[in-house]
């Protein structure tokens, strides 16, 4: 569902019960829920679920399991305990569907969870996900809102996974061709939570269906700054530019930018193809955090070998709350 529509349905919504123990609830456009339990620890609730991203059901079932995970992750948390959510046609067979739960419990267990269940529906097309409970220290849980002007941004995996999709889905480029996307969409945001929350980071969220501008824009919810990001510092999957220039734009992309332009000031000097890139809805992306500049040096030590992420921008002062796309 597109940002625009569901802003709608959420504004039909009674307003959220707020009491002490609701540390992050509906009031905020953040990735979980989290309910404090004692003075030690809150859980952290989430779920999550879409229709198959690739081919190959095994893979469908780590990204999605991943994809569900990063919720946790993006609010500090540590994962505890999952339950499948299916919807299957039967006609498939079941040895399809069992791929697909044995590529998710991998990752289940990758994140040092428990699988205690789940729910399954007979449905004309296949989706599957997770709802997951984590855990979390009150005083250190992460949200999408804190940012303070100054503060860097970094993104911790690529971009371009809609495009990729599209363009598979269009027999435009072989599943083989887009396993490094694959592979990184099914890497848990593990390690850079775990950095991220040992660096201090202000503000955090993970980027998904509302693209780079549109996670971005949550960061600044009423809070008087704007962001700067150039295009130049994104990293991209393999084949992701090559299949754009290609129109293997998904629709989801058309969808972000009509519903989020009014806030995206994009140089005139970008191509048609980077304003695209900006828009284009993610699957199980990675972490979007604003750091302490002083604290980059302690992110980067801990996220050690990893080199998937990059600074791509700066938070500014800016009453409109805006988010500027440089070259």
């Amino acid at each position: 569902m597109g940002p625009g529509d569901l802003e709608k349905v959420l504004r039909l919504l009674p307003p959220s019960d707020l009491g002490r123990d609701i540390l992050v609830g509906l009031d905020t456009p953040d990735d979980a829920a989290v309910y404090m339990l004692d003075e030690e620890t809150a859980l952290v609730h989430t779920l999550d679920f879409f229709t198959p991203i690739v081919d190959d059901p095994f893979d469908f079932g780590r990204i999605a399991a991943a994809n569900s995970l990063s919720d946790i992750y993006a609010m500090g948390g540590i994962p505890l305990s999952a339950m499948n959510i299916v919807c299957f046609p039967c006609s498939l067979g079941m040895d399809l569907l069992a791929k697909i739960l044995e590529g998710g419990l991998a990752n289940i267990r990758a994140a040092g969870a428990v699988l205690l269940g789940g729910h399954t529906v007979e449905d004309a097309e296949p989706k599957y996900g997770l709802a997951v409970t984590g855990r979390v220290h009150p005083e250190r849980v992460m949200t999408c809102l804190g940012a303070e002007a100054g503060d860097v941004l970094l993104l911790t995996k690529p971009l371009g996974t809609g495009v990729l999709a599209t363009a598979l889905k269009g027999d435009f480029l072989l599943e083989e061709e887009m396993r490094e996307a694959i592979e990184g969409m099914a890497r848990l945001n593990d390690r850079a939570s775990r950095a991220a929350v040992l660096a201090g980071a202000h503000a955090c969220t993970d980027v998904t269906g509302f693209g780079l501008a549109g996670h971005l824009l949550n960061m600044l919810s009423g809070n008087g700054l704007g962001c700067e990001i150039e295009v130049s510092r994104l990293n991209l999957y393999p084949h992701t530019r090559e299949m754009a220039e290609m129109g293997m734009i998904p629709a989801g992309t058309h969808r972000n930018r009509e519903f989020l332009s009014p806030r995206v000031e994009i140089s005139p000097r970008l191509s048609e193809v980077d304003r695209d890139l900006v828009f284009d809805p993610q699957t199980s992306g990675g972490l979007l955090l604003a750091l302490p500049e002083k604290a980059l040096e302690v992110f980067e030590r801990e996220m050690g070998e990893d080199a998937s992420w990059a600074l791509i921008g700066r938070f500014i002062e800016n009453a409109e709350g805006l988010v500027r796309v440089l070259p």
